[in-house]
């Protein structure tokens, strides 16, 4: 079965970016969340195998969402994504949980090598 994967990011073309990278490797895009609030409410109705984060958005960052769904699941499977320049934001989503990060703007070998390298 496909692994499920919920994407997170306030961009929509960021998502279908995304969304497209990880249906041509063969991976089901679980949903979509424009915001860290939304994500955690997909999440848990969701229970997607994998979270692809953004850490810069409104209402709630990803950062803070990924605590909370850290705090719902400890086995969460969090990758985030973060624009050149946000090392220190990287490092605190490392250390809340995250298992890895890809650096925007992305090229489509590096999301489906992390994503590979946390779903095995």
């Amino acid at each position: 079965m496909a692994k499920k994967i919920l994407i997170c990011d306030d961009a929509a073309f960021m998502r279908m970016m995304i969304k497209d990278i990880l249906a041509k490797n063969g991976y089901e895009v679980a949903g979509e969340a424009e915001n860290g609030a939304i994500a955690v409410n997909k999440y848990a109705e969701l229970k997607p195998d994998l979270v692809l984060m953004d850490i810069t958005m409104p209402e709630m960052d990803g950062i803070q969402a990924l605590k909370k769904i850290k705090e719902a699941d400890s086995a969460a499977t969090v990758i985030m994504c973060s624009a050149m320049g946000q090392q220190a934001m990287v490092i605190e989503a490392i250390q809340s949980g995250a298992k890895d990060f890809i650096v925007k703007p992305f090229q489509a070998d590096r999301v489906v090598e992390a994503v590979k390298k946390v779903l095995g």
